[in-house]
């Protein structure tokens, strides 16, 4: 088993090394050009995403397409990855992942472009879409549709279901240490869990966007509060710490954390990682879900989506990279060589509360990650095998809920990296082969000002 550990641990650092990165940081920055800035359209965006397209074809709103989006990536990622990369690659790390999310704005705007045009209508009058009908239907490549639906599929069971039922059991047990048993704690809470999760998801699409629509955004509102608690409390250092993380990101000497003589590499290195990571831009998850939006044309939801990325990196991960790095600076004998350790010691500088909103953070952005990517690989197995399957799967996400729970993923978490890699593969194809589609659309109904015509069908 260790060997096995240290195989797939290699093979996920060589996926995720720099020839990923920079095919997905290219991607961003090519889009961001060819589409002249989409994230110039950021404030208009925000205003159609809590806006309903009545009358317009689709399964779910697009509000609640976009909150089933956040539940799927707004996840652990963003509280102790942030700090993560902050321990490996200093506290430049925030700047590039910030960037990361950024210059990502446009290759999600591309990616729910295309979930829009090329989705289809099935029999039963559902909507399916996402990037394995952009490769079949926009370039016909449908060998490469099939690899992202397999590899999506995997990737849903380990990093969208295991890997989150597992968090949610390891943070339950620290809590009840002190009076339950651990084994009788993970078995309470597997159980726990997997009914929840099946009484989310038998609904579909529906009742996953109802769950996602009222729980998203309290979550994240009460994520940010902590957040905002913590950075008025170390408020003399906020300052200090933006220029810290400014002129660490382009240093060659570490201050904090890091590596020194490597500070710029290693800050650009983790940031872009965990940005790339936390917000799923290109990807290919978030798409499968924006098919199913009741939006007017496809850059109409085009822009819903792109907001995902805003939330999630531009405003959440930075957030928190500010709390990690001001609590550094206020506390200097703070461990840093820990990611998750450095989480829980920056939130428990509130009194009383703060271990309670870390440990509350941490479980539901876990619990809505395993509705959102449900969603996705029930799709992703539609494809594969017909509708038939969506049975069968969902009754093993299910049961893998409860495994998830009582185990150790080790092995799961190198796996879900790697298939997370080979889906942003295909999808970055479709994206780059089709960004004269999604120009043209962007043109017609952006740039031309024809943003509430309704879309031929």
């Amino acid at each position: 088993m260790n060997t096995i550990l240290d195989f797939t641990n290699t093979i996920s650092g060589w996926v995720w090394g720099w020839p990923m990165i920079i095919l997905l940081l290219g991607t961003h920055i090519f889009l961001t050009i060819r589409l002249r800035f989409p994230q110039r359209k950021m404030w208009t965006a925000l205003k159609i995403s809590v806006k309903k397209d009545k009358g317009s074809a689709g399964d779910v709103s697009q509000f609640a397409a976009l909150a089933t989006s956040l539940a799927a990536t707004i996840g652990t990622g963003n509280i102790i990855g942030v700090a993560t990369a902050v321990s490996l690659g200093g506290p430049g790390a925030v700047l590039w992942c910030w960037l990361t999310g950024i210059f990502g704005i446009a290759t999600k705007y591309s990616e729910g472009l295309l979930a829009i045009k090329y989705r289809v209508k099935t029999k039963d009058g559902k909507m399916l879409g996402g990037p394995m009908y952009a490769l079949e239907k926009g370039l016909g490549m449908k060998w490469m549709a099939i690899l992202f639906s397999i590899f999506t599929a995997i990737a849903a069971f380990g990093i969208g279901n295991a890997v989150q039922a597992n968090a949610i059991s390891e943070n339950i047990c620290l809590v009840a240490a002190d009076w339950l048993e651990p084994t009788t704690a993970r078995t309470a809470v597997g159980v726990l869990v997997s009914l929840l999760v099946g009484a989310a998801i038998l609904g579909g699409v529906k009742s996953i966007g109802r769950i996602c629509t009222t729980f998203v955004p309290f979550m994240a509102i009460f994520y940010i509060i902590g957040c905002i608690y913590i950075l008025f409390v170390n408020g003399a250092y906020l300052w200090e710490a933006i220029k810290l993380i400014c002129s660490e990101a382009f240093s060659l000497k570490a201050s904090l954390g890091g590596t020194a003589g490597t500070a710029i590499m290693m800050g650009a290195r983790y940031g872009i990682a965990r940005g790339l990571f936390s917000n799923e831009s290109g990807m290919g998850s978030a798409p499968i879900v924006a098919a199913a939006a009741k939006t007017r044309n496809p850059v109409r939801q085009a822009l819903v989506s792109s907001t995902g990325t805003f939330w999630d990196t531009v405003v959440i991960c930075a957030m928190t990279g500010l709390v990690i790095v001001t609590s550094i600076l206020a506390h200097k004998d703070i461990d840093i060589t820990d990611g998750g350790l450095l989480t829980k010691e920056a939130f428990g500088m509130i009194p009383y509360v703060g271990t309670p909103i870390l440990t509350f953070g941490i479980l539901t952005f876990a619990f809505s990650t395993i509705l959102g990517w449900s969603y996705y690989g029930e799709r992703a197995m539609e494809y594969l095998a017909g509708k038939r399957s969506i049975v069968w799967y969902r009754l093993s996400w299910i049961l893998l809920c409860f495994v998830g729970s009582i185990m150790s993923l080790d092995l799961v978490w190198n796996i879900a990296d790697i298939m997370n890699a080979l889906m942003a593969i295909p999808n970055l194809v479709s994206l780059l082969l089709l960004s004269g589609v999604i120009a043209a659309e962007t043109r017609h109904y952006l740039w031309n000002k024809n943003l509430d015509e309704d879309m031929e069908e």
